[in-house]
């Protein structure tokens, strides 16, 4: 594709490129207004040395139940040209993960953000409700009627809940089995959370050592599950690090008032895959790198919602 302002734009399936990209900024925008914590970071970024920002992933969370899962958001993003790359499990917590790589579409040398820039990936988890206890199960239901979940897209680009807003008592008996269950059910399809793509990224922030240095010299809160800030892959190839999700004073439909996370942000570098380490570097595509997720580094970073402090 040789612009996105050609006739060609036209081979998404569901429409223009442009709109693609309306929407993914719609959703950020929400994200951002949404979370103090995350425009904090995300001008952080912008302002050191003028950084041209880029974005590795868009991360959801959905809950699967009566059309509520994946494929709910799944299904839009495909139809712009997103491509399956890959799936991951995590048994322990009842949950199931979906990655879209981005379509092939021509971005300018200078292409930043979400205008002009590299698509990000898209991430989905969904909960699998059918594992979990009978109370729980009655709790979700009572709430994510039969046939919203065709409303994902919107529900995500507005902020607003397709269900109800819960209770305090439901959101608690639920996060008592599964946290990840209470934070969706309360944010429905809000931005999770986004990552920066810090191999794209110019000036202080293209090496996620001083990602890490940056944000700890700040007074942010890092997530160390697992023992380490920085989470690397059994390859040594895709570097990752997160913030904490901020903390809000949340009124629930009963009117109880308590603090619970939102979402966070997380900073990813992937680096340059062996069989390509002679390229030139001003070659260097994304298929030249480390690409997909890390079971182990993916179950440590969802931990950034978690409802209790760290150790």
């Amino acid at each position: 594709m040789d612009s996105l302002d050609l006739p060609q734009a036209s081979s998404f399936k569901g429409g223009s490129a442009k709109f693609l990209r309306d929407v993914l900024e719609s959703i950020l925008k929400t994200y951002l207004r949404k979370n103090t914590m995350a425009n904090t970071v995300w001008e952080l970024v912008q302002s050191v040395d003028n950084e041209k920002i880029s974005y590795d992933h868009f991360f959801f969370r959905t809950i699967k139940v009566d059309g509520y899962g994946i494929d709910s958001l799944s299904s839009f993003f495909m139809d712009y040209g997103y491509q399956v790359g890959g799936r991951l499990d995590f048994p322990k917590k009842h949950l199931h993960v979906l990655w879209l790589s981005p379509p092939d579409i021509n971005v300018p040398g200078e292409g930043h953000g979400l205008g002009n820039g590299p698509l990000p990936r898209i991430v989905i988890a969904e909960l699998l409700v059918d594992e979990l206890s009978q109370e729980s199960q009655e709790i979700i239901r009572k709430y994510l009627k039969p046939e919203g979940g065709k409303q994902a897209i919107l529900s995500s680009t507005l902020g607003s809940l397709i269900w109800e807003k819960p209770t305090s008592a439901d959101f608690n008996q639920l996060a008592k089995e599964s946290e990840y269950g209470a934070w969706a059910l309360f944010h429905g399809y809000t931005l999770n959370h986004l990552a920066f793509a810090v191999h794209r990224l110019k000036h202080r922030f293209s090496d996620i050592k001083c990602v890490e240095e940056y944000f700890k010299e700040k007074g942010f809160e890092l997530n160390k599950d697992g023992g380490d800030v920085l989470k690397v892959s059994e390859d040594g190839l895709l570097l990752q690090v997160s913030l904490m999700s901020e903390k809000h004073k949340v009124e629930f439909a009963d009117g109880v008032t308590e603090t619970i996370t939102a979402s966070y942000i997380e900073f990813v570098q992937r680096l340059i895959l062996p069989e390509f380490k002679n390229v030139p570097g001003d070659e260097i595509k994304e298929f030249h790198r480390r690409e997909g997720l890390e079971q182990a580094s993916a179950y440590h970073i969802m931990e950034s919602t978690r409802f209790t402090a760290q150790d």
